[in-house]
C-alpha cells in the first residue's frame, strides 16, 4: 500500500531489560555480524535500499542492527530511534483499538459499522447481511481495496486530499459484488472506514484514540501521526525503486489503514507486549 522510507524490518522472535551487543548462544536469531552482512549486501551491492533497521526481541531482551543513512543525500546514520512510516502496520493498531473497545463494552464485534456512521451514510448490504466491525477488521467485508473516487491532486501524496465526505459518498454508492464474509480481500478502504467509525464512537480523532488506548499505556512516545519538530528531524525519507527520494504520505481520512509513524525501538515495545514478554493492561485485547 505505502512506499516505505528505506526499509523497516522487525525480526519477530519470541522482559525488555537489556540491550545485547550480540545474540546469545541459545538465541534462534543470527548474530549481529551476520545480520549486518546481509544489510550491507542489500544496500551497497544490490542497491535495494538506502538504509535498513532490524529489530529483534525475545525473552532475553532486544537488539537493534542498523545500516545505511536517513536519505540518499543525508549521511546521518540510522538507529533504533529513526522514525519511519510504518504503513499498513497501522492496521494492527486499528484492530487492537477495536478489541480494546470490545473489552470495555463500548462496541461489539458484530455491530454493523453503520451504527457508528452518520445516518445519511448508506452502507451497502447483501443477502440480508450488514457489514460489521468484525468484517472490516478481518478483511472480509466485500469492500474493494481502494475507493474509485480517489483522484489525488498530487500523485506523490495520493491520500492527502481524500476527504471524509468522499469516503461516505463512495460507501453510500457502492454495490457489493459478493456476499459479506465470503472471502478475504485486502482493503485499505475497509480498515480506513473501521478507524473512522471507532474514532466517531469514541468521540475523538483517530490519532487521539490510538494514543490514549495504546501508545500511552505502552510508553510508545515515538509513535504517532503528527510529529514534533524533533521527531521530524529523525524521519526517514521515502525512496522509490530507483532510490530517488519521494515525499512521505499523509492519510487524514483513511488513517486507520496506514498513517502511523514509529521507530524500531517503539515497535519492539509493541511486539514484546503482543508476545506476552511484558505485562500490560492491553493483554486481554491483544489476546
Amino acid at each position: 500500500m505505502l512506499l516505505y522510507p528505506a526499509i523497516f524490518t522487525l525480526a519477530m522472535l519470541v522482559p525488555l531489560s537489556c540491550v545485547l551487543a550480540q545474540a546469545p548462544a541459545d538465541s534462534p536469531a543470527p548474530p549481529d555480524s551476520e545480520i549486518r552482512k546481509l544489510l550491507v549486501e542489500r544496500i551497497d551491492t544490490q542497491k535495494q535500499s538506502v538504509g535498513i533497521v532490524v529489530g529483534i526481541v525475545d525473552a532475553k531482551g532486544r537488539r537493534i542492527v542498523a545500516y545505511g543513512h536517513l536519505a540518499k543525500d543525508d549521511q546521518r546514520q540510522l538507529n533504533g530511534d529513526t522514525v519511519f512510516e510504518i504503513g499498513s502496520m497501522t492496521k494492527v493498531f486499528t484492530s487492537l483499538v477495536l478489541m480494546d473497545m470490545v473489552q470495555r463494552g463500548e462496541v461489539a464485534l458484530d455491530d454493523p459499522v453503520a451504527k457508528y456512521l452518520p445516518p445519511e451514510v448508506k452502507v451497502p448490504e447483501r443477502a440480508g447481511r450488514k457489514i460489521t466491525l468484525r468484517d472490516l477488521s478481518t478483511q472480509t467485508s466485500g469492500l474493494p481495496r481502494m475507493p474509485d473516487n480517489l483522484h489525488p491532486k498530487d500523485p506523490a501524496n495520493p491520500y492527502a486530499d481524500y476527504t471524509v465526505e468522499q469516503l461516505y459518498q463512495f460507501i453510500s454508492g457502492y454495490t457489493l459484488t459478493r456476499d459479506i464474509g465470503e472471502e478475504y480481500e485486502y482493503s485499505n478502504l475497509a480498515v480506513g472506514l473501521l478507524g473512522n467509525a471507532l474514532a466517531r464512537r469514541a468521540g475523538v480523532d483517530y490519532e487521539t484514540l490510538v494514543r490514549t488506548r495504546i501508545l500511552k499505556p505502552l510508553g510508545m512516545n515515538d509513535t504517532g501521526i503528527t510529529l514534533s519538530p524533533e521527531m521530524k528531524a529523525r524521519l526517514a525519507v521515502g525512496h522509490n525503486a530507483a532510490l530517488q527520494a519521494v515525499p512521505n504520505w499523509d492519510l487524514p481520512t483513511l488513517a486507520g489503514a496506514g498513517a502511523l509513524r514509529s521507530t524500531a525501538n517503539d515497535m519492539l515495545t509493541f511486539l514484546a507486549a503482543n508476545l506476552g514478554l511484558v505485562k500490560t493492561e492491553l493483554a486481554p485485547a491483544m489476546a
